[in-house]
């Protein structure tokens, strides 16, 4: 049976409001949740950018059981000792309710530092290197390092009894593969099923472990032409994929170059439907290809009615898990 959640988006919702929409998503139905972690929104249409770690203690704390997570990127906006300190505290207070997806980053994020926007092999070298100085630091250990992060002497005072899963992020099969290396699970997002099988398939042949996570990208409305007309409002600046996704460096620049997307390019990256039912079929059909939860972003700046709707209509037709308060994943 598959879990389905709730995902707050930062870029486009003030916290305040994703603050009330996830409480109101777990009176709903919906059994996860889990945000991002962004510097800058993807559009000056979006507009917000709210800070993922202050509004996750909330959300963890205004909710009763439901676990969260969040995709983050350490080794330059973040120095890996912060994001251990950020997830062994909230695992901590939490425990059992907490993993962290950890990822290599945009350019519209990370450029804030000022600092070089490395290639993408260096990138994901240094990711590696702070996943193992996260790891060793969630186990109580005394890091130094020196490499393409440096690390003096840094110690975890404060961690949970147990290593909360550290996730790979991954849109490709060859990323899914790397992440098997390491990661505790995968998490991807909503692409054609032969493509999201081939991940999947990637990831577990190459002795991938723990639970596999999906984020899906939706748009709903009473009428069709709302639903297409929000996407496209919305959704039109993360149609790109990389390099472009990875490089751009603004909310201004991913405007411009979106400037001539059209709604059917849109609907190439959303679930676009007024149809309930049918958002029902591409969930049940996203669980057949073996995600353990799919986590829904309704593209949509308002999310109650996208909510109250899906919780009333869409879940009810799916097999739909209710994990305990603590979730047991292996860990490494």
């Amino acid at each position: 049976m598959t879990a389905y959640g709730f995902h707050a988006s930062h870029e486009q919702v003030p916290p305040a409001d994703l603050l009330a929409a996830v409480v109101r998503a777990e009176g709903a139905g919906f059994t996860a949740a889990m945000c991002s972690d962004h510097f800058s929104p993807w559009s000056v249409r979006q507009g917000e950018s709210g800070f993922a770690w202050s509004w996750l203690g909330a959300a963890l704390q205004a909710t009763d059981r439901i676990p969260f997570g969040v995709v983050n990127a350490p080794g330059q906006r973040y120095h890996p000792a912060i994001v251990a300190q950020a997830i062994g505290s909230l695992a901590a207070m939490y425990p059992g309710r907490f993993w962290a997806a950890l990822g290599s980053g945009e350019a519209s994020n990370e450029h804030i530092t000022g600092d070089r926007w490395p290639r993408k092999d260096v990138r994901n070298a240094r990711l590696r290197e702070c996943v193992d100085i996260i790891r060793a630091l969630l186990r109580g250990e005394e890091v130094s390092h020196d490499g393409l992060v440096t690390v003096d002497r840094a110690r975890l005072w404060t961690r949970p009894e147990t290593v909360p899963p550290l996730v790979g992020a991954a849109c490709s099969e060859a990323t899914a593969r790397w992440c098997a290396e390491w990661a505790d699970g995968l998490i991807t997002v909503n692409a054609p099923r032969e493509t999201l099988r081939r991940i999947v398939d990637a990831y577990r042949s190459a002795g991938g472990v723990g639970e596999l996570r999906l984020q899906v990208h939706l748009s709903w409305a009473p009428d069709l032409e709302t639903a297409q007309e929000l996407a496209h409002d919305q959704w039109r600046t993360n149609v790109h994929g990389p390099p472009a996704s990875w490089d751009l460096d603004s909310a201004e620049v991913f405007d411009s170059v979106s400037e001539h997307v059209s709604p059917d390019r849109v609907a190439e990256s959303v679930n676009i439907s007024d149809d309930l039912g049918r958002h029902a079929a591409w969930l049940q059909e996203y669980a057949d290809l073996g995600f353990d939860t799919v986590m829904l972003h309704h593209v949509g700046k308002e999310q109650s009615a996208f909510i109250d709707a899906f919780g009333a209509k869409v879940l009810p037709q799916l097999d739909v898990t209710r994990p305990p308060a603590a979730v047991a994943e292996g860990v490494r």
